[in-house]
């Protein structure tokens, strides 16, 4: 469904945007997306689990922000997808990739209100725990089942969010007490004292951090875990620590307006929609017309007015799909994975409850 109208409201440029997916990307079933625009010949080779998780909690944001019945049905649609591609089951050998999953699917269980969904991001849950957690480099959540010695944020943050989630939704203690300390990990290993967060640690088994990659996901992930953490603990983590990360990713990783293309092989694309996604979690809690709350939606604004004046193939036709590039700077060119315009997708979303909100 295109939307002729779309650019006159933010909710509007949200629709377009959400739609321009299924318009650029659709294939047959079971594939449902290609991974690439132009699609060439094996493009296709590698299922990308995980950005099949990001493309639930976009649909659930189209849902929760419109109340509109296909959303949450392409959410479904998009967790089908996963599991039948999957060989039936839930379960990889990615930690990271299964905790997206459980993220999206237990936020699919509260605004769908299915039960089978939560159990669904239960088993993950108890499946990353019992295969991934160990003392390796301390007391955290490794990366993969094939390296159960190497730690990251990318495996750790999204465990911190998942189980404070689990914790607000269920009460139960366990959930809490491994979410605080995946936190704490990354925070005494990973977090340097200017609020700069490192991807992971013994990679290749010398027990050195990957100071080289330098990500907005892993800033976007700290930010999230101590925004869903802070209520619980007084006092233990304060969302002043989220700031200074935020803060750091914005000044180090971005020039003021958008943030740096962060690599040509398709993951990378999705990291900056992470950072907005629990950039805007952080916006919400802080105080109305606060230094930081302005820095925040500022960003935010800036990135996203770059993102539809500069950054968009398509904007031409005033009823087609748009396509957006890693750099939200200048047009795409060549090939673009739908990675990357689930990041643009995500930004937009913020931006629409950022404009619909009028606290903020």
């Amino acid at each position: 469904m295109n939307h002729p109208s779309t650019d006159a409201t933010w909710a509007g440029r949200a629709d377009r945007l959400q739609d321009s997916v299924a318009a650029l990307y659709g294939a047959p079933w079971p594939q449902y997306l290609h991974n690439t625009v132009p699609f060439a010949d094996g493009d296709d080779a590698t299922f990308n689990y995980w950005w099949l998780a990001h493309l639930m909690d976009c649909r659930l944001d189209a849902y929760d922000r419109s109340g509109e019945g296909r959303w949450l049905d392409e959410a479904r649609t998009a967790h089908r997808n996963i599991v039948e591609r999957n060989g039936g089951s839930l379960f990889n050998d990615y930690f990271d990739d299964m905790l997206w999953f459980a993220l999206a699917t237990l936020r699919l269980a509260e605004l769908g209100g299915e039960q089978r969904y939560e159990d669904d991001a239960v088993a993950l849950w108890d499946h990353v725990v019992e295969h991934g957690w160990n003392d390796a480099q301390g007391p955290s959540l490794a990366w993969r089942k094939q390296q159960l010695e190497y730690k990251n944020t990318p495996a750790n943050g999204p465990l911190a969010i998942l189980g404070a989630r689990l914790h607000r939704r269920t009460g139960k203690s366990e959930y809490l007490e491994k979410a605080w300390a995946a936190l704490d990990w990354v925070t005494r290993t990973l977090r340097s004292p200017d609020g700069f967060v490192e991807d992971g640690i013994n990679r290749v088994g010398d027990g050195q951090v990957d100071t080289q990659w330098r990500f907005t996901y892993n800033q976007g992930l700290y930010v999230g875990a101590v925004v869903e953490l802070e209520p619980y603990v007084d006092g233990r983590v304060a969302l002043d620590d989220a700031v200074r990360t935020a803060r750091v990713a914005i000044e180090q990783l971005s020039d003021g307006r958008v943030f740096h293309d962060e690599g040509p092989d398709g993951d990378e694309g999705l990291f900056k929609g992470v950072f907005y996604r629990y950039a805007g979690l952080l916006a919400d809690r802080l105080p109305a017309g606060s230094a930081d709350r302005e820095l925040l939606d500022g960003f935010l604004r800036r990135s996203t007015d770059a993102l539809w004046s500069d950054g968009l193939d398509g904007r031409d036709d005033a009823e087609g799909p748009l396509l957006a590039g890693n750099d939200w700077s200048t047009p795409p060119s060549g090939r673009v994975y739908y990675s990357t315009e689930l990041s643009a997708l995500m930004a937009t979303e913020q931006r629409a409850a950022l404009e619909s909100a009028p606290q903020r």
